[in-house]
């Protein structure tokens, strides 16, 4: 509870008690707080109980980015990266299992954060980030996570890489910091007329060309959401997905995206060309934004666990555990016990009980669109989504009235520049 910063230190302090704190932090966290380790720890902990994967791990991990915390640049250095990302990483694979995790670089995985030049700036200044890129894609390799052809890449491409699994599954992750506008990555904004200034996009295309030349699935896994309601990816040209990449793949050859950022539990709906008609018959595509483990700022801790059609790689239901931030103080009494994880929801049971659907039908970009049409006459399901979008909290606030319209409206937004050109701003967030 700092004037400035998440950490009260001796420059930086509550201005009205600058000698003793007024709420000291609990050990496991809270609502104005990143995740201290103990909490990273206990969630790691309890994910292989809780979904019954003690003996068999999983199949394989995602990480949509932000190792590092939101500290003030001042307090952030290459040294403190390089440390938090060697210890994290080690902790996937030690208490997650045998299977693979696929990261992908977020907006605070650098230092200073939110910032990532393009290789086409040369010299210098083009390569001043490859520190990172090398660094990251070691430690993948190390960890057993990437092949030596992804790894070659990862280095030379912004630790950006594709990998084909041996279930036929492609995994193209992407460096979304390379069209970050709200967290002011300035390189994005020299020479933002050329669409493709990184050489991302190109990289994108190729890779979703060879998958459909070869009849494989793909996954998408970045950072920074290209849609939702605009406030956080650069508009077109330079948003990847303002350009057809989406419309041309999807769904026989994109199967999901996946991103992080927000912090939230939040879902995007693509549509063909370019939303201009959004129907369930023309959404093409869904972008799932996954919960944080951290509370910052003002939500619950939390994780997710998909389950997939082994042929299709589509996702059959969503499952979302949290666990309540506000109950941490009580924890520092004692050693004994750390914070308790709850079974949140269920994505196909939550909103699908009025959706004509089969019971073993994928979660796709229909049948949330049919969602969304059930929300427009049943303000329930609103209500249902705004909780969990911040994962419970006792601080979220309501959404009535106009938020309703906004949120279906942020749903049905696959991309920043639709966002902008038909929703509503100030209804994106529950923070």
């Amino acid at each position: 509870n700092c004037t400035s910063g998440l950490c009260c230190r001796e420059n930086a302090y509550n201005s009205h008690s600058p000698q003793t704190p007024l709420f000291p932090a609990p050990r496991y966290g809270s609502f104005l707080c990143d995740a201290p380790y103990s909490l990273i720890t206990s969630v790691l902990e309890a994910i292989p109980p809780l979904t019954g994967t003690e003996l068999t791990g999983f199949n394989f991990t995602l990480f949509t980015g932000d190792l590092l915390s939101h500290d003030p640049d001042n307090e952030q250095s290459r040294a403190l990266n390089e440390y938090s990302e060697v210890v994290l990483y080690g902790l996937f694979k030690r208490m997650l299992g045998p299977g693979p995790t696929y990261a992908t670089l977020g907006n605070h995985d650098t230092c200073l954060p939110d910032l990532a030049s393009p290789l086409s700036l040369g010299g210098t200044l083009g390569q001043q980030f490859s520190w990172l890129y090398d660094h990251v894609t070691a430690l993948w390799e190390q960890e057993g996570w990437l092949p030596e052809a992804s790894v070659e890449f990862s280095r030379a491409h912004y630790a950006a890489y594709m990998v084909k699994r041996a279930d036929g599954l492609r995994i193209i992750s992407l460096d979304t910091n390379l069209c970050e506008a709200k967290w002011s990555n300035y390189f994005n904004y020299i020479n933002s007329s050329e669409p493709d200034v990184s050489g991302m996009l190109r990289f994108l295309t190729d890779e979703l060309q060879d998958a459909e030349d070869a009849g494989d699935r793909v996954w998408i896994i970045g950072h920074v959401i290209s849609g939702w309601d605009g406030s956080n990816s650069m508009l077109n040209p330079t948003n990847l997905f303002d350009i057809p990449s989406v419309d041309r793949f999807s769904p026989h050859i994109i199967a999901n995206i996946f991103w992080g950022h927000t912090h939230e539990d939040e879902l995007s709906i693509f549509y063909s060309n370019n939303g201009t008609n959004m129907t369930a018959e023309t959404a093409q595509m869904v972008s799932w934004t996954g919960p944080s483990v951290t509370p910052l700022t003002n939500l619950n801790s939390g994780f997710r666990v998909y389950e997939v059609d082994s042929a299709t790689f589509e996702v059959i239901d969503a499952y979302t555990w949290n666990s309540y931030v506000n109950d941490y103080l009580a924890l520092d009494s004692q050693t004994e016990l750390g914070p308790t994880f709850d079974f949140e929801y269920s994505a196909r049971e939550t909103y699908g009980r009025n959706v004509t659907w089969g019971a073993t039908d994928p979660l796709n970009a229909t049948w949330w669109h049919l969602v969304t049409e059930q929300m427009e006459v049943n303000s329930t399901l609103m209500e249902y989504f705004n909780l969990y979008q911040g994962k419970s909290s006792i601080l979220t606030p309501l959404c009535t009235g106009e938020c309703i319209t906004a949120r279906i409206c942020y749903i049905r937004s696959g991309s920043a520049s639709l966002a902008k050109e038909n929703c509503k701003s100030g209804y994106g967030s529950v923070q």
